[in-house]
């Protein structure tokens, strides 16, 4: 499904877009713009979606007229190669440059490096962990990065329980919890706290007791504080036998209680896999606070997803939260890769500013050329010395205006009194 999205989908949005030579003409301000390949893409590959991104990343940097290097995920190379090897087939068959699509095929730590640093490298397009993207934006070269997802999911009182529900359990439950804008945690209400509960657990969730959630605490983070590799993309039973825990063979999503949030508690942190944390609060003002600790936390920059019927509560946390996408009664996995939404189909999602990211876009075609700018002189450096003159010329008047007005008015309240 991830494959058939990466391709067929991202077909569709990108196959009539313009990004080659002129893209844009404005003769009224007599401007035009020409779109200028940004040359060789580097494309850090994750281990959570290999292929598909793969697929992606060849589709958009040969629609704008690139060419890419793949650096693979050692725990996903095998797949990488085999995609890399049926992607160059078919676009040398269709007229490609042979080696427009090339991929590392024994990848290093220093391999990466080289690709990220070498002169002759124009972008790195890096999708991964935070230690990965962080090495591309201090490479010296121009990247494109993104953040861990994080997101939380707000179930509001005036929310369709049951649709809210399976939303996040289709999403979260999706190839495993891999996709990065899958819903990390649950926030609901004192008010319907006891129906989302009953709800998640009629779908087919979990909910862990408290020593049961200890040990599995242990369990999702390494000592280091990052996220322990045997957990994701593994089953609920796969998890369960790894912490020696017996969870029943229907259940397919771990719930766990929270109420802390930070780094030394897991449950609030971003965990690819089918476990998500579960908080109670007592209103949406509680909520909304709630989600920007957790973004904050980690995440921020990257994605929120709200199921409610209020839509001044959705401008409320649009307004507030620190993310690039607020998906509103959507599957957060499906909704922020515009799968289910009307964003930019795409398998990596910018995280801004906030998120440490160059940009807030889904990223596609239109990030990866640069303009080019044709502008027709329109004004001389007379008509600008008019221009100024007749602006200080305006100041003057307006003021001399207000200064006779304030007179007037001095001697109407004198003559009053």
């Amino acid at each position: 499904m991830k494959n058939a999205f990466a391709s067929k989908a991202v077909f569709d949005y990108i196959k009539d877009m313009k990004t080659v030579g002129v893209v844009h003409e404005d003769p009224e301000k007599k401007v035009t713009e020409v779109a200028v390949p940004v040359g060789v893409v580097a494309g850090l590959i994750p281990s959570t979606n290999p292929t598909s991104t793969v697929i992606y990343k060849a589709m958009i940097a040969l629609k704008a007229a690139n060419s890419i290097v793949f650096s693979p995920h050692p725990n996903a190379l095998n797949a990488i190669l085999e995609t890399v090897k049926i992607i160059q087939q078919a676009a040398e068959a269709a007229g490609a440059p042979k080696g427009a699509v090339s991929v590392m095929t024994v990848p290093t730590m220093q391999g990466t490096h080289e690709l990220m640093t070498n002169k002759d490298t124009n972008l790195i397009l890096a999708t991964g962990g935070n230690a990965m993207v962080r090495a591309a934006y201090s490479s010296g070269t121009p990247a494109i990065g993104v953040g861990p997802g994080n997101g939380p999911a707000f179930i509001e009182r005036s929310a369709n329980v049951t649709a809210a529900v399976s939303a996040i359990m289709d999403s979260k439950t999706f190839d495993n919890g891999t996709i990065c804008a899958s819903e990390q945690s649950i926030i609901v209400e004192t008010v319907n706290r006891e129906a989302v509960k009953a709800e998640l657990i009629k779908q087919g969730a979990y909910f862990l007791d408290a020593a049961e959630a200890d040990k599995l605490a242990k369990f999702i983070l390494r000592p280091n504080g990052t996220m322990n590799p045997q957990i994701v993309g593994r089953s609920v039973q796969h998890i369960a036998k790894l912490a020696g825990l017996s969870i029943p063979e229907d259940r397919r999503l771990i719930v766990a209680e929270e109420t802390h949030v930070g780094p030394k508690y897991p449950y609030s942190r971003e965990k690819l896999a089918p476990i998500i944390a579960f908080y109670t609060v007592n209103n949406w003002e509680e909520g909304c606070d709630l989600s920007i600790e957790i973004l904050k936390g980690e995440g921020a920059g990257h994605t929120m997803i709200i199921h409610t019927e209020n839509k001044e509560i959705v401008r409320e946390f649009g307004l507030r939260k620190p993310v690039s996408r607020l998906l509103i009664n959507t599957p957060g996995s499906l909704g922020g890769i515009g799968a289910t939404t009307n964003l930019v189909p795409a398998l990596t999602l910018g995280c801004g500013a906030v998120g440490g990211s160059s940009t807030s876009d889904n990223i596609g075609p239109e990030n990866l050329f640069n303009l080019r700018r044709i502008a027709y002189g329109v004004r001389t450096l007379a008509d600008l010395r008019s221009e100024e003159g007749q602006s200080s010329q305006t100041t003057c008047t307006t003021s001399g205006q207000e200064e006779l007005i304030n007179t007037l008015v001095a001697q109407v309240l004198a003559r009053l009194q």
